[in-house]
C-alpha cells in the first residue's frame, strides 16, 4: 500500500499540496489529475523522495521498486533491444556474473534465479514491447544514438515497462506516443500486474486502463474508484450535495441573524437572541463552490471558398532524393474535418507539410483555392517561440499597426489572460505556450487549419474548450492526434497514412483499435480468456459497422446537398449575369457538375449500405 498521510509541501514559497492524505491499495491503477499547475508531478517527486516534504509522511512497503520514466533513453552505440533488456537490473548483473563465475554452488545459484526470473523469455518481451511501441524488428537491432530524441523516450518508456517495478509511475506518456501506441499502452496497462501511478489528460486513457481517479485539487488528495468518467459522475453529484448544503445552511444564518438582529436588544429575548449568536459561531462555514472554469479558444470565421480548396491527382511527395508519399489523389472542401491515422515515420506530418505548403510536390498535380490561407499547428512551435519575449510581443511582431488593447483583446480571446500576456514565453506553463502557439497560428483567420498533436500540453478541461472552438470554426480541420476522443469528437472523416499511401479508412475508431492490437499483439489472448466476451462480441458487430457507414454515407450526402444549394444561390444572383461575368459563371457551373457527379456517387452508396442493413 502507499500511504500518504498529512502532507503538506511548498515549491518556491507557494503551498502545493496541505495536510492531504490518500491511501492506495498495492495493485490499484490510479490516474491522477487536476488541473494545470496543481501539483501533480510534484507528487510524483515526493513518492520517488527527490524532495523532502514540508510535514506529514508518505510511506511505500520496504524494498518496493519504484520506476518510472525521467528522461531518454542516451544515444549510445547499444541497441534498442539491449538497452531495454539492461533495464532488467537483476537479469543483468547475473548473467554477467555468470560469465565469469567459477563455483560451482554460484553457477547453480545464478541458473536457478535466472530461471525463476524467467530469464529464457526476456527477449521476446522485451521485443513485444518494443513493437508495441512502434519499433518493428529492423528497428530493435539498431543504436540507440540513431533516433531523435521523441523515439529515444520511447525506449524509455519500454525499458521501464519491461523491467515491471512494484510502483510504476508515468506522467503524461502518451506525449511522446502516437496514437498507435497509446492504445498499445492502454492494453498493456489493463494487462499490467502492479500498480499504476499515471499522470494523464487523456480520457480515453483514464477510462480503459485505471480503476481509480485521484484528483489533486485545491491543495488535497481525493481518491475516487472506477474511472475517469465514474470519477466525474461522482465529483458531479458530491458538487450538487455541496452547493445544495450551502445554499440550505446560508438559508439558516440568515434565519438566525435576523432573529439575533431583531431582538438582541429585547430583554426578554436576549438569552435567545444570545443562544444563537453563539449556534452562528459553532457553525462551520461551507466553502463556496471554486468551478473548473476555462479559458475558451476562438478561431476568426474566414470566408466561403469554393471547392475544393485542395485538390491532389497523383502526387508524391517526400525529402530530397526520397519519396515518402506517392499516388495521393486527395479533396479537401472547407467545410471537411479530417484525422490522420497512421504509426510514426508513415508520413502523416509528411503530408501535413505538404498541405500546408511547407513541402513542394515531387510529381503529380496538386491545385488550391488562390485565396486559401493555412494556419499550421505543430508540436516543434511551440518551442520556437521567443522565450526572452512576452505574448504582446509576438502579436505584435504579426500586426504591428493594432493598438496594444486590440492586442490584449486578442489575446484574452486565445485564453490568455492579463498576468500572462506580460509575462515572458520562458516563464509561461506549457498551456499557455500551446494557446500562445494556436493563436499565432490562426491569426489570419485560415480557411484551413492543421493541427498537430494540438493538446500534448492541454488539459482536460482545455481539450474539452478546444473540441468547442473547433466544432463552432468555420473551416477545414487536418487533424493529427494521440488523443481518440479528441478525434472522434472532431473528425467526420479519416484517412489512413500507410505503406506510402494515403486512403479513407471507412470504419470506426473501435474497429482501427481492434486492427492495430491484432497487429501489435495484446487483443488476442484477452479474448481467449473471456469465452462470454468472445460469444457476446460477433452479434452486435455486423449491424454496428453497417450503421457507422450508413451514418457516413447520409453526412456525405447532406454535405454535398448543401454544397450544391450555395452553388444555386451563387448561380441564381442576378448581379453575376447583369455584369456578364461569363468566366466566373462557368466556373460554378462546372462545379455543380462535379457537386451532382459526387452527389450521385454517395446517394447510391447510401442507399446500398441501407439494404444491407435491411437484408440483416
Amino acid at each position: 500500500m502507499l500511504a500518504i498521510k498529512n502532507i503538506t509541501f511548498r515549491l518556491e514559497g507557494r503551498v502545493l499540496l496541505n495536510d492531504a492524505t490518500a491511501m492506495i491499495p498495492a495493485g490499484h491503477k490510479v490516474g491522477i489529475v487536476g488541473r494545470n499547475g496543481t501539483g501533480k508531478t510534484t507528487l510524483f517527486k515526493l513518492i520517488r523522495g527527490e524532495w523532502a516534504l514540508d510535514d506529514g509522511e508518505i510511506s511505500i512497503p520496504r524494498n518496493t521498486r519504484i520506476g518510472g520514466v525521467a528522461q531518454e533513453a542516451p544515444a549510445s552505440d547499444t541497441s534498442l533491444l539491449e538497452t531495454v533488456l539492461e533495464a532488467d537490473v537483476e537479469r543483468h548483473a547475473l548473467l554477467q556474473e555468470a560469465a565469469t563465475a567459477s563455483d560451482e554452488m554460484r553457477i547453480a545459484e545464478i541458473h536457478t534465479r535466472l530461471a525463476d526470473i524467467e530469464s529464457h523469455s526476456a527477449e521476446s518481451r522485451a521485443a513485444a514491447i518494443l513493437n508495441g511501441l512502434g519499433f518493428d524488428a529492423a528497428a530493435q537491432a539498431r543504436p540507440c544514438k540513431d533516433f531523435s530524441g521523441g523515439w529515444r523516450m520511447r525506449v524509455a518508456l519500454a525499458a521501464v515497462l519491461f523491467a515491471k517495478p512494484d510502483f510504476l509511475l508515468l506522467d503524461e506518456p502518451t506525449n511522446y506516443l502516437d496514437l498507435e501506441g497509446t492504445i498499445w499502452l492502454e492494453n498493456f496497462l489493463v494487462k499490467y500486474p502492479y500498480t499504476v501511478l499515471i499522470v494523464s489528460h487523456d480520457k480515453d486513457l483514464l477510462n480503459r486502463s485505471v480503476n481509480a481517479i485521484l484528483h489533486l485539487d485545491q491543495q488535497k488528495l481525493t481518491l475516487y474508484q472506477g474511472n475517469y468518467n465514474n470519477f466525474e459522475n461522482q465529483r458531479r453529484a458530491k458538487l450538487e450535495q455541496q452547493v445544495s448544503a450551502k445554499k440550505k445552511q446560508d438559508r439558516e444564518r440568515a434565519h438566525m441573524q435576523s432573529f439575533v438582529d431583531r431582538f438582541k436588544a429585547k430583554a426578554s429575548k436576549a438569552k435567545q437572541a444570545q443562544s444563537r449568536v453563539k449556534a452562528l459561531e459553532r457553525m462551520k462555514p461551507i466553502a463556496a463552490i471554486v468551478g473548473d472554469t476555462v479559458a475558451s479558444f476562438n478561431f476568426p470565421t474566414p470566408e466561403e471558398l469554393s471547392p475544393p480548396i485542395v485538390r491532389m491527382e497523383n502526387v508524391s511527395v517526400g525529402y530530397d532524393d526520397k519519396v515518402i508519399l506517392h499516388g495521393l489523389n486527395l479533396r479537401i472542401d472547407q467545410d471537411d474535418r479530417i484525422a490522420l491515422l497512421g504509426a510514426n515515420g508513415q508520413g502523416k506530418s509528411t503530408l501535413s507539410k505538404l498541405i500546408a505548403g511547407r513541402l513542394e510536390t515531387m510529381g503529380g498535380d496538386m491545385h488550391t483555392s488562390n485565396k486559401l490561407r493555412i494556419g499550421y499547428f505543430a508540436q516543434h512551435q511551440v518551442d520556437e517561440l521567443h522565450l526572452d519575449e512576452t505574448p504582446i510581443q509576438h502579436v505584435m511582431r504579426e500586426r504591428p499597426k493594432e493598438t496594444p488593447a486590440k492586442i490584449r483583446g486578442r489575446l484574452a480571446a486565445g485564453g490568455l489572460g492579463v498576468e500572462a500576456v506580460e509575462t515572458v514565453v520562458a516563464k509561461l506553463s506549457g498551456g499557455q505556450k500551446a494557446r500562445l502557439s494556436m493563436l499565432l497560428a490562426t491569426i489570419d483567420a485560415p480557411h484551413l487549419i492543421i493541427l498537430d498533436e494540438p493538446t500534448n500540453h492541454l488539459d482536460i478541461q482545455s481539450r474539452e474548450a478546444l473540441v468547442q472552438a473547433l466544432t463552432a470554426y468555420n473551416g477545414a480541420v487536418i487533424l493529427v492526434s494521440h488523443d481518440s476522443s479528441l478525434v472522434e469528437l472532431v473528425a467526420d472523416r479519416l484517412w489512413l497514412v500507410k505503406d506510402g499511401g494515403v486512403k479513407p479508412y471507412t470504419d470506426d475508431m473501435d474497429a482501427y483499435r481492434r486492427m492495430l492490437l491484432s497487429e501489435r499483439g495484446g487483443a488476442v489472448k484477452e479474448v481467449a480468456k473471456k469465452p462470454k466476451l468472445a460469444k457476446a462480441a460477433p452479434k452486435p458487430k455486423p449491424g454496428a459497422g453497417l450503421r457507422a457507414e450508413v451514418a457516413k454515407c447520409e453526412a456525405r450526402v447532406t454535405k454535398l446537398e448543401e454544397m450544391r444549394d450555395n452553388i444555386d444561390r451563387r448561380l441564381g444572383n442576378k448581379a453575376l449575369y447583369e455584369r456578364g461575368d461569363h468566366e466566373e459563371i462557368e466556373k460554378w457551373t462546372k462545379k455543380r457538375k462535379e457537386v451532382m457527379k459526387g452527389l450521385e456517387r454517395a446517394e447510391s452508396l447510401w442507399m446500398k449500405a441501407l439494404e444491407r442493413i435491411e437484408r440483416g
